[in-house]
């Protein structure tokens, strides 16, 4: 008897050469996925993480793509299509941050953050719901506990998570008759890649998010992609719209 959770089924999780994505698509191949592994601009992180799908006995693929840009995100697709046909779950989890003071905000940094984190999401979803099946299948965002957590310095990041909570919310609605389900996951801070090379995995920031979660550290990528694979399993069937902050408490 199989007892993979995802055996047969075909993910694309997208900024997934590195950090949570990484984590993300290891944890779903490992649950019996196909997964395609997108990434903008590190296919060195991306082929990286297709080889120890595929040591550890699982099947990926590596496929470019910005997904702020829709003729990637087409090409994506139309990749994936071309590989296995067709698509059963969706991780919308390239995004990017920079925090800067209001007087610092531009509108070039406002675009920039919008165009993927926001704009692209909702152009990603939109390509991928054409692939889905007659039995549906799911959407899982990456959000922020900043969505509903203000910082300084965090206004147009934060905002950019609080839209993509909106976005989760109205497209559970929207595709629901169509059974594909629509959940986003909302970590806290988490030590990656990305945070360390930002200075902040280091920082005082740090230390005062750790000494206000009550578990008493941040988040690693393992933490967050367990979650992911029960929100794109079977065993969340009656679960959509619904946003997951995983932050080991802090609020």
């Amino acid at each position: 008897m199989n007892t993979m959770k995802l055996s047969g089924k075909i993910a694309v999780v997208t900024g997934a050469s590195k950090g949570i994505g990484a984590s993300i698509a290891k944890h779903l191949a490992a649950e019996g996925a196909c997964v395609v592994v997108n990434f903008a601009s590190s296919k060195s992180g991306a082929d990286k993480v297709v080889a120890d799908i595929i040591g550890s006995g699982g099947t990926a693929i590596a496929v470019q793509g910005d997904v702020a840009k829709k003729a990637d995100i087409e090409r994506l697709f139309a990749e994936t299509r071309q590989a296995f046909g067709r698509l059963d779950i969706l991780v919308n989890n390239a995004g990017i941050y920079e925090f800067a003071p209001l007087e610092n905000v531009t509108e070039e940094l406002f675009h920039r953050q919008f165009n993927l984190n926001v704009l692209g999401l909702i152009l990603t979803t939109q390509e991928a719901a054409k692939l889905f099946g007659p039995e549906g299948g799911s959407v899982i965002n990456t959000s922020s506990v900043v969505s509903t957590w203000g910082t300084p310095g965090g206004a147009v990041y934060s905002a950019t998570k609080a839209a993509v909570d909106a976005v989760t919310r109205c497209l559970a609605k929207e595709l629901a008759p169509r059974r594909i389900r629509v959940n986003s996951v909302n970590p806290g801070m988490v030590e990656t890649e990305g945070t360390h090379s930002a200075g902040i995995t280091g920082s005082d920031f740090r230390k005062q998010t750790e000494a206000a979660t009550p578990l008493g550290r941040i988040c690693r990528p393992e933490d967050i992609a367990p979650a992911v694979v029960f929100l794109a399993s079977a065993d969340s069937a009656m679960i959509t719209g619904e946003s997951l902050f995983i932050t080991g408490g802090f609020r």
